[in-house]
This record gives structure tokens, sequence and C-alpha cells, in this order.
């Protein structure tokens, strides 16, 4: 199955931990990674004072179902050294979010696919689209249109990083 997953970090070190949550997902067992964006650098979202995030998306063919993926995702932030204790939207070293997996579209407790927020995010949809230019969120449409729905500055506070000679 094809899913789609979100890496951000807003620490010094953030960059070299999410390679190393890429390296890790490519090892686990019923995992590849297919491919990564480009490194973002977003302005913080969710109104919490905090340094700028890196992000990106990377897409991923996997034989795991959603939810052993998305704890997949949960225990390589812990083992990165996520606390998942503070303020909501606060600054983090790694964040990894299952933003979709196929066509499924699921409501349970444990998790909402696709991702509720990514439609509003530019930070998630600029490198989606760099990627995949006609991808469609499963229920929501183009992710390009949403992008169009997008203020233009938050639009405006992301933009791509400049590559590093080990990438």
């Amino acid at each position: 199955m094809r899913a789609w997953i979100g890496l951000g970090g807003n620490r010094e070190d953030s960059r070299e931990l999410l390679g190393e949550a890429l390296r890790t997902l490519a090892a686990a067992p019923r995992v590849e990674l297919r491919r990564r964006s480009r490194w973002y650098q977003a302005r913080p979202w969710g109104g919490v004072e905090q340094p700028e995030f890196v992000n990106a998306v990377a897409e991923l063919e996997t034989g795991l179902d959603p939810l052993p993926l998305l704890r997949l995702l949960l225990d390589v932030e812990t083992r990165l050294g996520r606390e998942r204790a503070g303020t909501r939207w606060g600054p983090r070293c790694v964040d990894l979010d299952l933003l979709t997996y196929g066509e499924l579209i699921l409501q349970s407790e444990e998790l909402v696919l696709p991702h509720p927020q990514m439609h509003r995010r530019a930070f998630v949809l600029l490198p989606l689209l760099e990627l995949e230019p006609g991808f469609e969120i499963p229920g929501l449409g183009r992710a390009a249109d949403c992008l169009q729905d997008i203020e233009p500055t938050e639009t405006a506070g992301v933009s791509p990083l400049s590559p590093r000679r080990e990438e």
C-alpha cells in the first residue's frame, strides 16, 4: 500500500534526526522508502513562540496496516528522543505524521485518515506537490486546490532549504 508521511522538527539537530527516522523506516520490515521531498523551512504553526521547522514529506510502500504503521512512526519518534508531554504544537525534535494510506478514509480514536489538518498546512502541501503534482487527498480533492485556499502569508512562510553536500 502506498502511504505518505509528513516529517518535521525544530531543534538544531532535527534535520539529522529526520534523516535517521527515514533510514530507520526504510530498514523496517514491510516498509520501503520510495522517495522524499526536499527539506523545507516553515514558520511554526499553532501560535506557540518557537524556532522555525524543517519539514518534508516521504512516500512509503508498505505491507503494514494503518495502525501498525502509525505505531511504527510513534516508536521511531520515541527512539529519537520525542517526548509527548508539553504544549500542543510546541517545539519538538522529530514529528512523523501519517498523512494518507492509499485512498483510505478512517476516523477512529487512534487514527484519522487523511490527516485532519494536512489540507490546511502549506508545509505539507508544498513538498507533497513537489513529488506528486496531481496528488488527490482522499475525500477532499486535489492538493493543489487546497493549497490555493491557504492564506498567502501562510504559504509565504514555507520555502525549500538549500541542499547540503551529504544529501
